[in-house]
């Protein structure tokens, strides 16, 4: 393996040189925080206020819900008379000595909102008196594209635009509507899910803190008007109807690893209603609350189980519950000791047991019971990848039935979420983009007419649309659109399979969601060669650069093919940087976000070339210098997305056509310009980018040596000659069904066909394991249980995604040996047929890799939505803390501790 060793080493050092400055500037992408940031009374002990709010001098501690601080400034140092008089004040009367100019805030502590990484942008705001923005500083993100992608100050200028806006204003990315009374503020190219959330962070946050300090008054919303509904319902009735709801928030979700029991289970209600505070309170219970209420007084009742608690330590503090808030569109309701009464029990038959409950009184004229209202709480999540703690909220969302309200519910029009004004605001590029998807993919299907009219002298009726698909690619996908896949998306569907899957995340860019539709379909329909062949917009510009240049008279200096043996070698190359970037990407995302610059897709389109420094610029440059004199040297040899997208690509469904003579016969081989092709003939589909140039030559008559001798022959004899046949042969002169025909093959049975599928895809081992010794037999299937174990306990999160991922790789080249021993075939085409071929090394890797990729995940998703998942990790024994004896106690403790992912 040398010969692997030593360009994969070169490689990996010109990698670290070229990703260098990225990694040593990294500006605001996952900068370190004070842990004490979200909780200390003095934020501007941590971060720099004055730079948000110029001119202030001193600032508060923290105060209100959401927590802001107060920023003055010195009235002698002021010199306004109408303020001061010009009095002299003792430096030490304290605030009398001070004018109140503004407030600050941390986005962290008013709202939640995530960005396209999935984590929220913390960033730091300042506001005047009259609620006007004076600054916004970003002082932590994690969007890739602003890593090394688009520049930090490209961020920095976005915020600077809502400096002098008010809070209150209408505010949205694009262009101004004055018409409408919108005020637009400029995007960044290639960033537009960013810069929609950081809109959202701004105005919220700013909105927020405004409400609650009188700047903005309160919305006032028609109160409830109740019927009379007589009697009372169990608690099932209740939870059926809604009048009762639940919110759970399990361990995991906070990041504090699997439990038996949630982490929190709380249910709650609408206590005013009569039906439903009668129901939970009894007669008696709802009378002596309702006498108790002053007129514009809301009740709501909490029961809760689980470790957590909605109290919170800010009782025991200062009386506050600072777990759990109300909100109602962007009103919030928070409560003090004061606003809470003892629930002393249920009266609601079949109601739960629960381990705390409070009473809790709004007291707010702004809120109404006729509209939807959200019960939340408060958390501090700890990313289970890096350890780190961010502030999290979860909700659930409450309306009191229409049949308790006269006249029904109102007509609530509730704000769209982010990805779907994001398709919305450009549903005319989405058109267009669809139309584009589907063209490309009927120009692909009706491949076998455009070749059958195409000669190998002749190749318009080919070349034409493949011309126009790349043309269309680079300009209207790559530069408009911005639609370039990249193998980051890869492994951010592998962490959100393990940790959490979120639609939003992926719908949020609308041309790349579709674009990876479209690339699953095909992948496993034609392989990857339709995508990196024919629609790529980075393939297509090095393929166009190739043909320009041979035109422009260079042709004579390009090399078509590496000798055979390079190529061998250096194709390897792709698939061991797509194994780095995935198993640095469960040590550290950022680190593997970093490493995939090694593709030139970022630096092309989304930023371009001459916006990046000049490491970047050297390694674009060389790698098209080199597309001019060899044919596609990044897509054959250093494209981790096209070595991703290979693998699945062993079960493609439709390949290639061949003939039994492609064999001896190489004329396909040498004009291979992907060098997919072997000396048996046989088409490496995992390399293939289907150029359609051996099915030209499947056809021609005067180009494919078995058609051209047929031809001279029928010539010489003066038979006529017929037309070419599917099978890529003249149809006979004597009709095929005058001779005799060998009886079909009788197909066998689904039960089984499912069977021998069953007993192929699960198990390596053929039927002659039985006939091993029994100590091998022993040997092998406790492996096999192990194995199985090691996967429940990771599938239950009971232990780390490293060790998994280590067993699922140990694994999979266990069964690479077994099956080249006992299985030494594959299937060749569709998957519903039996059509076994001989596989290499490389074939079976890449079965036996997706498949057990596929296996795992499909496990995976099914006992996670059936639940089973849930009932794992309360077995006892997946229980760590369980009495197995201090020996296997201390080796359950080593375990954990070795396979715990690293913080």
């Amino acid at each position: 393996m040398d010969y692997l060793a030593r360009p994969i080493a070169c490689f990996l050092a010109i990698l670290c040189f070229y990703c260098a400055p990225g990694l040593a500037v990294a500006g605001s992408y996952e900068a370190p925080l004070p842990v004490q940031l979200s909780t200390d009374p003095d934020l501007c002990a941590y971060v720099p206020c004055k730079d948000v709010m110029p001119g202030a001098d001193s600032f508060s501690k923290r105060m209100g819900k959401p927590a802001y601080v107060e920023a003055y400034q010195s009235r002698k140092d002021k010199h306004d008379g109408k303020d001061d008089h010009g009095d002299e004040k003792d430096k030490h009367d304290g605030k009398d000595d001070r004018k109140l100019i503004g407030y600050v805030f941390l986005s962290t502590d008013v709202v939640d909102i995530p960005a396209y990484s999935g984590k929220p942008v913390v960033t730091l705001i300042g506001m005047d008196t009259k609620g006007i923005i004076t600054g916004v500083r970003v002082l932590k993100h994690s969007e890739p594209i602003l890593l090394v992608g688009i520049p930090e100050s490209q961020l920095t200028k976005f915020v600077k635009q809502y400096l002098g806006k008010f809070v209150g204003d209408k505010i949205e990315v694009g262009t101004s509507r004055p018409g409408e009374g919108m005020i637009g503020v400029d995007a960044i190219s290639g960033a537009t899910v960013t810069v929609i959330a950081e809109n959202q962070v701004i105005l919220r946050s700013g909105l927020e803190v405004a409400r609650q300090v009188g700047i903005v008054k309160p919305t006032i919303r028609p109160q409830a008007k109740f019927k009379d509904i007589p009697g009372t319902l169990d608690w099932q009735a209740l939870l059926d109807e809604g009048s009762v709801q639940e919110l759970k928030v399990k361990a995991d979700e906070i990041g504090q690893g699997p439990a038996g029991q949630p982490y929190i289970d709380i249910y709650f209600g609408y206590l005013n209603e009569p039906t439903i505070g009668r129901s939970v309170l009894g007669e008696h219970g709802y009378a002596s609350l309702m006498s108790k209420l002053k007129p514009g007084e809301h009740a709501i009742f909490l029961i809760a189980n689980g470790t957590g608690s909605f109290k919170g330590s800010g009782f025991v503090r200062g009386g506050i519950y600072d777990r759990v808030l109300v909100s109602q569109d962007i009103d919030s309701f928070t409560f003090r000791d004061l606003d809470y009464l003892n629930l002393y029990g249920i009266e609601a038959a079949g109601a739960p047991p629960y381990r705390e409950s409070a009473i809790f009184i709004i007291r707010s004229p702004s809120f109404s019971a006729a509209y939807p209202w959200s019960l939340v709480y408060l958390a501090n999540k700890m990313d289970r990848q890096t350890g780190a703690k961010t502030f999290a909220n979860f909700d659930k969302e409450y309306w009191l039935p229409a049949r308790y309200l006269e006249g029904g519910r109102p007509e609530v029009v509730k704000p769209e979420a982010t990805w779907v004004k994001v398709w919305k605001s450009r549903k005319v590029e989405v058109v267009l983009f669809l139309l584009w998807l589907i063209a490309a993919g009927t120009v692909y299907a009706l491949r076998d007419k455009l070749v059958r009219r195409s000669t190998m002298k002749d190749t318009r009726w080919k070349e034409i649309p493949r011309y126009l698909l790349w043309v269309s690619s680079i300009g209207f996908v790559g530069f408009y659109l911005l639609a370039v896949p990249s193998i980051t998306q890869v492994l951010t569907w592998f962490h959100a399979i393990l940790f959490e899957w979120r639609w939003e995340l992926f719908l949020s860019d609308p041309f790349v969601f579709l674009f990876w539709i479209f690339i699953i379909v095909t992948t496993f329909f034609w392989g990857r060669g339709m995508f990196c062949g024919w629609m790529c917009p980075y393939g297509s510009l090095a393929e166009l650069v190739y043909h320009v240049a041979g035109k422009l008279g260079l042709k004579r200096y390009q090399r078509h093919l590496l000798p055979q043996n390079w190529h061998d070698r250096l194709k390897w190359i792709k698939y061991g940087i797509f194994t780095i970037l995935l198993a640095v990407s469960f040590y550290s995302m950022g680190w593997a976000e970093k490493l995939a610059e090694v593709e030139p897709f970022k630096t092309t389109f989304l930023v371009g070339v001459w916006n990046r420094s000049w490491p970047f610029v050297t390694f674009w440059t060389v790698l098209i210098v080199a597309s001019a004199f060899f044919e596609r040297p990044f897509c054959k040899y250093l494209c981790p997305l096209g070595a991703a997208l290979a693998v699945p690509s062993t079960f493609r469904w439709w390949g290639l056509k061949r003939k039994a003579e492609c064999g001896p016969c190489a004329a396909c081989q040498v004009g291979c310009g992907s060098q997919a092709i072997d000396d048996a003939g046989r088409i490496d589909q995992r390399e293939c980018l289907l150029c359609l140039d051996c099915q030209v030559l499947y056809y021609d008559t005067h180009a494919c040596p078995p058609l051209a001798k047929e031809r001279k022959r029928r010539t010489k004899a003066g038979e006529p000659l017929t037309a070419i046949g599917a099978d890529g042969y003249y149809i006979p002169i004597v009709p095929v069904s005058a001779r005799p025909t060998p009886a079909a093959a009788e197909r066998p049975s689904l039960p089984a066909f499912i069977g021998q599928e069953f007993f192929d895809h699960l198990f390596p081992w053929s039927r002659k394991v039985f006939q091993q010794p029994v100590l091998l037999q022993a040997t092998t299937f406790a492996l096999t249980v192990l194995v199985t174990w090691v996967w429940v306990l990771g599938a239950a999160g009971q232990i780390g995604p490293g060790i998994v991922l280590g067993w699922w790789l140990g694994w999979s080249a266990y069964e690479l040996v077994v099956r080249m021993r006992c299985k030494p075939y594959v299937k060749d085409g569709p998957w519903w047929g039996r059509n076994l071929r001989p596989a290499s090394w490389a074939d079976m890797a890449a079965y036996v890799a997706f498949k057990n990729l596929l296996i795992a995940a499909t496990l995976f998703l099914i006992m996670k939505g059936a639940g089973i998942l849930d009932v794992l990790q309360g077995l006892p024994a997946l229980q760590p803390d369980r009495s197995y004896g201090p020996f296997w106690r201390a080796c359950w403790h080593a375990w954990r501790a070795w396979c715990a992912p690293t913080s």
